[in-house]
């Protein structure tokens, strides 16, 4: 194993040539190529400054040269062993410890360092988030719907995540916006960004005017999450169907007086179809788990909402709270598609693994069916999942191109596509570079967990 870890990594320089020198070969073939001519087009200097920032640019990063000049000086500055360079771009002596330079953006004229320090925590927010709740809810989904095989959950969850799947990002982050940030219905979200500009000037956990107001709010939500699991654990159906419909009435009766005016009768029709019949779904589940816990959580949102409205006032939310408040939005619109095809992913990988010659012996061992379906059959279905892993890593930098631009989050997506627009050749290899870099490391990852996961593969 460690030889072939060695092997990976030995090949991953000149595989990370080969992609920057298809990115530098794509931006010098576009039209106009990569002259200091065209970076300043739109800069609306003087001739003078013009020609000035011209020269500049030209002795700085040899934009006057032929394009394979170009890419050589380009590769000497981002390789940590190379010629030595000054700020008019001139040649020095040989050296192995110059460092790494990844130059500095013709957008924004800041170095390119600087920019990923300040873009990359916000991406990887949104990922550290996302991924754990895709995985979570693809995870339990897929196994219960294996399991329950021309069910009605599996019936029920394939119907859901084929149309979660179906529904585009872009017309998702636009409704959601349109329905739970617009004044004109449910205007409970902020529109854009990650926190707002008093947030910064507000402390870091939430603050309340006095203590009652602090027992309303956390008892209200506790008794929300205590009612709402007592609920789903009920072991007649039809007790907890009938709870699920008269709760689902409560909330429709709630959400739709929130709204501003008068609405409609059909208002009320529309949302209580679309929060009824999944709760009545949810309480007539067998799968028990999925049931008290979606139940739990809504419960606990329900009973905070509850809370907060019996509150005296003087409620200060702080700059947790703040960020949590502008995340939900931009973590719903990121996650869905991935769980809906996951989802889909698991229950294929663990069918193929149910009905196996090894399951069938395990059962007949007399191990207990919930040993063998996570000990024996999830472990061999793990293959897929963690295939899917791979990607999770350039994931991570790249980030979300559609969600950061609707929800006006400045994230690496959203650098990367202004880096493309703006032919910022040394943001673009840069990010480039980086990414191909975690797509090896992601598929190097990926490799050594199939052999953990399964121990027949090996790379000896």
């Amino acid at each position: 194993m460690l030889s072939y870890i060695l092997r990976r990594l030995l090949l991953m320089i000149p595989t990370l040539l080969g992609i920057s020198l298809v990115v530098f070969i794509t931006m010098a073939a576009a039209p106009g190529g990569i002259s200091s001519q065209a970076l300043i087009d739109d800069f609306g200097l003087n001739p003078q400054e013009k020609q000035a920032l011209q020269e500049y640019y030209n002795r700085r990063y040899g934009l006057d040269q032929p394009a394979p000049m170009q890419y050589l000086r380009w590769l000497n500055n981002v390789s940590p062993i190379g010629f030595e360079m000054d700020e008019d771009g001139a040649f020095g002596r040989f050296s192995f410890t110059k460092g790494s330079d990844l130059g500095d953006s013709f957008r924004y004229g800041r170095k390119v360092t600087d920019l990923l320090q300040e873009r990359l925590p916000i991406t990887l927010l949104l990922n550290v988030l996302t991924i754990p709740i895709i995985y979570l809810i693809s995870i339990v989904v897929g196994v219960q719907a294996a399991r329950d095989r021309g069910g009605s959950f599996d019936v029920s969850s394939s119907v859901v995540m084929l149309a979660l799947w179906s529904i585009p990002t872009m017309l998702t982050g636009v409704l959601l916006i349109g329905f739970f940030s617009n004044e004109q219905y449910w205007h409970w979200f902020p529109t854009s960004g990650l926190s707002d500009r008093q947030a910064l000037d507000m402390p870091f956990l939430p603050h309340w005017s006095s203590l009652g107001d602090v027992f309303r709010f956390f008892g209200a939500a506790l008794i929300g999450l205590w009612v709402a699991t007592l609920i789903a654990r009920w072991p007649a159906k039809v007790v907890r169907s009938v709870a699920a419909v008269l709760i689902g009435v409560a909330l429709t009766v709630w959400m739709v007086r929130a709204l501003p005016g008068e609405a409609a009768p059909w208002v009320y029709v529309v949302t209580g179809l679309c929060i009824v019949l999944p709760l009545l779904g949810l309480a007539r589940t067998d799968f028990s788990g999925f049931r008290i816990g979606s139940f739990g959580l809504l419960g606990l949102i329900v009973g905070a909402a509850i809370g907060a409205m019996w509150t005296e006032g003087g409620f200060v939310r702080g700059f947790l709270l703040d960020r949590v408040w502008h995340l939900i939005l931009p973590v719903a619109c990121l996650s869905y598609g991935g769980f809906a095809f996951l989802a889909r992913l698991t229950r294929s990988a663990m069918l193929e693994n149910l009905q196996s010659d090894f399951a069938r012996t395990a059962r007949a061992k007399g191990v207990a069916e919930k040993d063998v379906l996570w000990k024996h059959v999830f472990r061999n279905s793990l293959l897929p999942l963690i295939t899917v892993s791979a990607s999770l890593l350039p994931g991570l930098l790249g980030g979300s191109i559609i969600v950061e631009s609707i929800f006006s989050i400045d994230g690496m997506g959203k650098l990367a596509v202004e880096a493309v627009t703006g032919r910022d050749r040394e943001l673009v290899l840069s990010i480039a570079l980086i990414s191909g870099f975690l797509t090896l490391v992601g598929y190097l990852l990926a490799d050594i967990m199939y052999a953990i996961a399964d121990p027949r593969v090996s790379y000896d």
